[in-house]
């Protein structure tokens, strides 16, 4: 009995514990058996936000597409909503700028010669859904397709715009004549067109990366350059020439009535000096006409009688009258007779001399007296 009766007592120990267990884990069992139902909740619904979130960065554009066609394009930056997949789904499309070259293209200008000249094309998908739109239509979100497709389109565009130019408006030593920049427009006008219409892209900047001559056309640059810098020689040696001529001209002429003046002056000094010495003679003579005879007939005998000179002349002619007689105003010498001399009627001119006479004659040096 005493068996039985702990026997019950540890039931009714183990009842009460089994009692007790509800009432003191109770919310924290309704805790982990609903817990487990919240984070998963919490997990799920993370999941469906972050299927029906849309983040729009800068420089791109997004397309969402419900079963496969596109129904809205998003191109403000930002965050956005969409249906969860497999209903809508999204299309990254990039609105940043690229560049395309095109390599070296041989085109030809208006005057016939071949040029291998490279640009590079800046552009860009606009951000515009109907662009957007357009240039996933056109090839399929592949800017590596659109770059290669924009390069053929720049090689036509080369070879026709390349066509209105001259060489010398792309290569010359003249920075006044080179039209690079205007072919850059023309380029960037007709390419923008044509990519804009086929694939929805803008064209920003079309530049020209190289420009060189094939061996040929670089021969016959050369040639031409030196042939026009030939004739520009030739010109300005010619109007050299005639600038030269001209002012020889003139000099000549300028010398010419220099020497004419000269000569007008000379002849007028000459007239007014001869005026003034036939004064000068007419004074002397009025005041000493004996001194004034014997004074020119010395200078007479002095500019007509030389070293090697042989005269004959009379000894009674003047001027040689004077070598025998002496001046008028002596004393005659015992025995000889003197002739009176003439006064002469008028002033004699300082060149005149007497012609001589035949009837007697004397033969004599200069230097010596003739014998009587």
């Amino acid at each position: 009995m005493t068996f039985g009766h702990h026997h019950h007592h540890g039931h009714h120990h183990h009842d009460h514990d089994h009692d007790d267990h509800p009432h003191e884990a109770g919310p924290q069992g309704l805790f982990a058996r609903y817990g487990r139902f919240a984070v998963a909740f919490l997990i799920v619904a993370a999941a469906v936000l972050s299927a029906c979130l849309i983040l729009i960065g800068p420089g791109q554009a997004v397309v969402v597409t419900r079963f496969g066609n596109p129904v809205a394009v998003l191109t403000e930056p930002g965050l956005s909503w969409k249906m969860p997949a497999p209903v809508e789904s999204t299309i990254d499309v990039d609105l940043r700028l690229r560049t395309t070259s095109s390599g070296l293209q041989d085109v030809g200008t208006r005057d016939g010669l071949r040029i291998l000249i490279q640009a590079y094309v800046a552009w860009q998908v606009p951000p515009e859904a109907e662009r957007v739109r357009q240039f996933l239509r056109a090839v399929r979100n592949q800017p590596d397709v659109a770059a290669q497709q924009l390069r053929s389109f720049v090689g036509s565009a080369l070879e026709i715009t390349a066509a209105s130019f001259d060489l010398a408006n792309l290569v010359n030593t003249d920075p006044a004549k080179v039209q690079l920049s205007e072919l850059e427009n023309r380029l960037r006008e007709r390419l923008d067109e044509q990519a804009l219409k086929v694939y929805g892209v803008t064209i920003r900047q079309v530049g020209i990366e190289r420009l060189t001559l094939p061996t040929e056309t670089l021969n016959a640059t050369v040639a031409r350059m030196r042939a026009e810098r030939e004739t520009v020689a030739a010109e300005r040696q010619a109007e050299g020439q005639r600038a030269a001529a001209e002012i020889a001209s003139n000099a000549d002429r300028d010398a010419r009535v220099l020497r004419a003046k000269a000569k007008q002056e000379a002849a007028a000094i000459d007239a007014k000096s001869r005026v003034e010495a036939a004064d000068i003679y007419g004074q002397a003579y009025n005041s000493a006409p004996d001194l004034y005879m014997l004074l020119r007939s010395l200078d007479t005998l002095d500019t007509v009688v030389g070293a090697n000179t042989r005269l004959i002349l009379r000894t009674d002619a003047a001027p040689f009258r004077v070598l025998v007689e002496g001046p008028s105003n002596a004393p005659a010498a015992p025995g000889a007779s003197k002739e009176p001399s003439a006064a002469p009627a008028a002033t004699p001119a300082p060149e005149s001399v007497p012609a001589p006479s035949s009837s007697a004659s004397v033969h004599g040096h200069h230097g010596e007296e003739a014998p009587q």
